[in-house]
């Protein structure tokens, strides 16, 4: 994905972000995530008004958007009644989540009215991708592209200069711009989530290299790509470059900031030897999908280099702003690693088949596992405060279709992890009853300190119980 050129040198562009925060070197810049022996006295204090992007703690506070796509089985993913604590009985679909409940919302009640079908006709798959952060009707052509800003973006746009990096998109397949996908709509529709503006779409990061490269890479693109190739020649390590300052820096820190600066390292190292043992496979050979040198041939390890992608971003502060498209509404992938030979899209469209629904109920399940277990590394990640990062995170999950059966946009399967920084009541599920999706949206935004957005899509107001 080509940088833009505010991204070229974050540091240097924006005097803010203090340079004890990266280890430096030839090609390299390694940012730190957050060390208690390197902190000014006073400065996690609990601020006295709101704060962008902070917890009441003072700690940095996290929004994230992850998509998985073609709906889900309602009978198996709702939970059978309202309740928290011991009174929420996770479906069999969210059972996944048992080890992280306390940190989860399971949110019932949200709709997206501006995806349902009208007079425009078919393509609920591309509207119910490009209006699940945009929460705004579509304009359908394949070539006069009109959508609206996405909320990451909105956020983004608010937020941005606190951070290397203003926002992070990534995905599991490569953007479309252009062309037609489904039912006219453009393709740019349907791969891509975040919008900066109603006709520029951000194209997801889809390649693990380069997703890397821009988390850890220095300089232009020309340059960092000459570094990567330096690298690969002499069969270093990116650390390797940054060695001589970590060695300096760890003379600074006491035993315990010693002790998390190795461990975030040898992390690290372990997620560049597995992009580096999935650049050895070569190009995956999937029909259908179009993938580029370096994807895992493994479908799960690719999404979990992704989300650990996510999670480095946020452990560094290196933004605070995030998307994850899983794959696109009406992908079509086989799940034949999970016994499931048939293209996904192709079976949600089950005609009440009971073999075919539970075949999707299965899906619906690894996609949840893959997040649980997201959510599970957060969880087990300490963040500036003393709480974890999951703590200081706010996470949506969800589909853009709820039944893609009948291509219905009400009552979207999604979830809310993280604890917003002590803001948020997790651990239970609760049905909003028909409330448009940006009310969510509303909502998280004003934990992100943008209290002065008054409406966004066709919000009708904050969703009051979170």
């Amino acid at each position: 994905m080509p940088l833009r050129p505010d991204r070229l040198d974050p540091i240097a562009a924006n005097p803010g972000l203090s340079r004890r925060r990266f280890l430096r070197g030839l090609g390299a810049c390694v940012a730190l995530p957050a060390l208690a022996s390197l902190r000014p006295s006073g400065a996690l204090a609990a601020p006295a008004g709101p704060m962008l992007a902070t917890a009441p703690s003072g700690a940095p506070l996290r929004a994230a958007f992850v998509f998985f796509p073609n709906g889900a089985i309602p009978g198996t993913w709702w939970p059978e009644r309202e309740g928290r604590g011991a009174d929420l009985a996770l479906s069999r679909t969210l059972q996944p989540l048992e080890p992280v409940r306390d940190l989860v919302q399971v949110l019932g009640g949200l709709d997206h009215k501006t995806a349902v079908a009208g007079p425009d006709g078919a393509g609920d798959h591309a509207r119910g991708n490009g209006t699940f952060l945009t929460g705004v009707r579509l304009n359908k052509s394949a070539t006069d592209i009109r959508a609206g800003v996405s909320i990451d973006q909105e956020i983004a746009r608010r937020i941005g200069h606190l951070t290397r990096f203003p926002s992070l998109e990534l995905s599991c397949e490569p953007a479309r711009k252009s062309g037609s996908c489904d039912s006219g709509y453009s393709c740019a529709y349907q791969f891509n989530l975040s919008w900066s503006s109603p006709t520029t779409p951000l194209a997801p990061e889809s390649n693990p290299r380069l997703a890397f490269e821009r988390l850890f890479g220095e300089g232009p693109p020309g340059e960092r790509n000459a570094s990567l190739q330096r690298r690969r020649a002499e069969q270093r390590s990116v650390l390797d470059f940054v060695m001589d300052e970590a060695r300096s820096m760890r003379r600074r820190l006491d035993a315990d900031d010693r002790h998390k600066l190795d461990q975030y390292l040898t992390g690290v190292r372990e997620i560049e030897q597995r992009i580096e043992q999935a650049e050895r496979f070569g190009p995956v050979q999937d029909p259908g999908i179009d993938t580029p040198p370096g994807v895992p041939p493994d479908f799960a390890e690719y999404v979990r280099l992704m989300y650990d992608m996510m999670l480095l971003a946020f452990q560094t502060d290196s933004t605070r702003v995030a998307t994850f498209l899983l794959s696109h509404d009406g992908s079509n992938r086989s799940f034949d690693f999970i016994g499931i030979p048939e293209g996904h899209h192709d079976l949600s469209h089950h005609q009440n088949k009971q073999e075919w629904m539970d075949k999707l109920a299965d899906i619906d399940r690894w996609y949840v596992q893959q997040f649980a277990g997201f959510l599970a590394r957060l969880r087990d990640t300490p963040d500036a405060d003393g709480n974890s990062l999951l703590h200081n995170c706010m996470i949506v999950y969800g589909s853009g279709n709820a039944d893609s059966n009948r291509h219905t946009h009400d009552n979207l399967p999604v979830l809310l992890a993280g604890g917003g920084g002590g803001t948020l009541t997790a651990g239970r599920y609760v049905n909003h009853r028909s409330q448009p999706m940006t009310n969510l949206f509303l909502s998280m935004a004003d934990r992100m300190g943008l209290t002065d957005l008054e409406r966004f899509g066709d919000s009708t107001g904050r969703l009051g119980d979170l």
